[in-house]
C-alpha cells in the first residue's frame, strides 16, 4: 500500500501514475467481464502493473519486472505475476488476462489529453523514428503515423525480397527498442510492394498511334 500510494508523485509524460493505475483496473475489470475472464485476477493485476515505477530509482531493471517481483515477493498469484510482467511484451501474454491488462494500459496511455509532451520532443521523435528506418538499404520512404506508435517502411521490391521484409521489420523493432526511448509500443509495417502494368488499346487507338 505505501509503494503504491508513492505513485501518486509519479508521472508519465504528464500523466499521473495513480490515476493511470486506476483507469487501467476500471478499463480492464470491464472488459474481463464482457468476455468472461477473471474479473478479481484481471484487476489485481491492473492495480499492481505500475508498482515498479515507484521503485525505478532504487532497483535496476525495467519497471515491469520490478513490478512484478515486488507482486511474486508478497505472495501474488503466478496468474497475476505474470500479467504484470506481460503488460510490455517483455515476456510473452500466455493468459487472457495478461492480453486485458496490455489493452487497458495501452487505452489509457493513449486516449486524448491523457499524457502530454513538449511539440518539440515530439517531432523529434517522430523525426529520430523516420530517420532509423530510413537509413536501412533498399528502404524508399518512411512514414512515422498515429503519433509516432507505428511507422510504415516502403522497400524498393527489386532490392528487398519478402523474406528480407520480414527480417527488415525486426531489425527496425529491435534497433527502436535499444536505441530510441517512447511510451508504449511501436509496431513496424514493412511495405513491399510490385507492380505490373500494362495498357490494352483499342483498334481507333492504334490507328491514332499510327497517325
Amino acid at each position: 500500500m505505501k509503494i503504491l500510494g508513492r505513485l501518486r508523485y509519479r508521472t508519465s509524460y504528464g500523466q499521473n501514475v495513480l490515476k493511470h493505475t486506476l483507469e487501467v483496473v476500471h478499463l480492464a475489470g470491464i472488459m474481463a467481464s464482457e468476455v468472461g475472464a477473471s474479473v478479481k485476477l484481471t484487476k489485481r493485476a491492473a492495480l499492481l502493473h505500475d508498482l515498479g515505477k515507484a521503485m525505478t530509482h532504487e532497483v535496476d531493471g525495467s519497471h515491469a519486472s520490478i513490478s512484478a517481483q515486488l507482486a511474486r515477493r508478497y505472495g501474488e498469484s503466478q496468474h497475476v505475476v505474470h500479467a504484470i510482467e506481460a503488460h510490455h511484451y517483455e515476456v510473452e501474454p500466455q493468459t487472457v488476462e495478461a492480453v486485458l491488462l496490455i489493452s487497458a494500459d495501452a487505452i489509457s496511455a493513449s486516449r486524448p489529453g491523457a499524457r502530454g509532451e513538449s511539440l518539440e520532443h515530439y517531432i523529434k521523435r517522430l523525426e529520430a523514428l523516420e530517420e532509423l528506418a530510413a537509413q536501412k538499404p533498399g528502404v524508399e520512404k518512411v512514414y512515422a503515423l498515429q503519433a509516432g506508435r507505428e511507422i510504415r517502411v516502403i522497400v524498393r521490391p527489386g532490392d528487398v525480397d519478402d523474406d528480407g521484409a520480414v527480417l527488415l521489420s525486426h531489425e527496425i523493432a529491435r534497433e527502436i527498442e535499444d536505441q530510441l526511448e517512447y511510451p508504449g509500443q511501436v509496431k513496424v509495417t514493412v511495405i513491399r510492394e510490385s507492380r505490373a502494368v500494362d495498357v490494352a488499346r483499342n483498334a481507333t487507338g492504334h490507328m491514332n498511334h499510327a497517325a
